[in-house]
């Protein structure tokens, strides 16, 4: 298997990707109409198929097949995982829950990646198989306890009301939103994809050096977590997101100073620290923004909406590595002010859209929390009127 599928390793991450960023709408539409839920059990099944059949690939469109399932099962995870999540918790505590959601996956990528570091050995190509196997049975157990997970409350289309991603993208305040959120994950999120290299390159930081950066990462996620999202209950949103950009700012002027003036220990002490500020940041945007996009999205077309909201992430993704590799080719320091100023401006946007935000979600609830009986997205449109007519 692995000398027919090693040629197509390049090809398949592309295609998985392009195929996910596709898929995420069809996925939205789908967990509008039929179910979160349902659209959830659906992406797992598929997930868990296609990494059981990973070890019977033979000819490289096996691979492509394969990865183009995967693609098409995490475009839909996302958007019905996400608004399943926003359904089964109550508006007050919706940030304590994607707080939770932050915790549980950072603590599946350090397992998963210890265990798939313990179970995969190059030289012994059955050791794959074992972990193709693993990951399936993880997506089938996610599956198996999916049962137990309520459907949440649904609310049918009010008669009269349109429907469907135009009505989506009706709303400016929303599409702002994820304007910013495409350029937080490029210049934020996307750059730790392109710090090892700089690190390895540029400051002669070991591969272990590089690991403990990450490790720190995690770590700090998993530990402050919980009470920074206590921290946020009654503070204004944009102003916690400005507040998570000033922090990347800072771990990348860090980054900056460790290439321009350390090397080998000094500068791995240094980006470790970044790596931590970083993950303060990313708690502070956990319980902040994606319960912010929740509570605008009406309850039957909240699928769509975390729709657009993944393919936001995507495109960061995408657009980071790629425009990262390309400043560290020409000028790997420019990299780092360059990332940083980008952040900043970000934060500024943020602050400046806080106004145009319907009042009942500026601020992250606290305990005295008292939910208004307003349509997100009809308060938007009438503060996006309002505007436009004082204008």
């Amino acid at each position: 298997m692995l000398p027919t599928f090693a040629g197509s390793t390049r090809v398949c991450p592309a295609l998985y990707a392009a195929v996910a960023l596709l898929a995420g709408t069809a996925g939205g539409a789908t967990a509008d109409r039929f179910g979160a839920k349902r659209t959830l059990a659906a992406s797992l099944a598929l997930l868990a198929t296609a990494f059981a059949l990973f070890p019977l690939v033979r000819e490289p469109w096996h691979g492509f097949c394969l990865a183009a399932l995967v693609g098409l099962a995490n475009g839909c995870f996302w958007p019905s995982y996400h608004a399943l999540l926003a359904a089964i918790t109550p508006a007050a505590r919706r940030h304590a829950g994607y707080a939770l959601q932050r915790v549980s996956t950072n603590l599946g990528f350090g397992v998963g990646g210890g265990l798939a570091g313990l179970i995969a050995i190059s030289a012994q190509p059955g050791t794959f198989t074992a972990l193709f196997l693993v990951d399936a049975g993880t997506y089938a157990a996610f599956l198996a306890l999916l049962v137990l997970v309520p459907a949440g409350r649904t609310m049918q289309r009010p008669r009269g009301q349109a429907s469907g991603y135009r009505l989506v993208l009706g709303n400016r305040v929303f599409l702002a939103l994820l304007g910013l959120n495409v350029l937080f994950v490029t210049a934020g999120y996307a750059q730790l994809e392109t710090l090892p290299v700089f690190a390895k390159n540029e400051t002669h930081v070991s591969e272990r050096g590089i690991g403990l950066v990450f490790l720190v990462n995690s770590l700090v996620i998993v530990l402050a977590q919980l009470p920074l999202t206590k921290l946020v209950e009654g503070r204004r949103r944009m102003a916690m997101l400005g507040l998570m950009t000033v922090l990347w700012a800072a771990a990348w002027v860090l980054v900056f100073g460790a290439g321009l003036w350390l090397s080998a220990l000094a500068a791995t002490a240094v980006i470790v620290i970044a790596g931590g500020i970083f993950a303060i940041g990313e708690c502070l945007q956990g319980p902040t923004q994606q319960a912010l996009i929740a509570d605008l999205a009406p309850d039957h077309l909240r699928g769509r909406y975390m729709a657009l909201s993944t393919s936001s992430w995507s495109i960061g993704w995408i657009a980071g590595p790629a425009l990262g590799a390309l400043v560290l080719q020409q000028e790997p320091l420019a990299l780092w002010p360059a990332a940083a100023g980008v952040c900043l401006a970000a934060g500024a946007g943020g602050l400046l859209l806080e106004r145009r935000l319907p009042a009942a979600v500026r601020r992250t609830p606290g305990a005295d929390f008292i939910p208004r009986p307003v349509e997100p997205a009809t308060e938007a449109a009438a503060e996006g009127m309002t505007a436009r007519a004082s204008g």
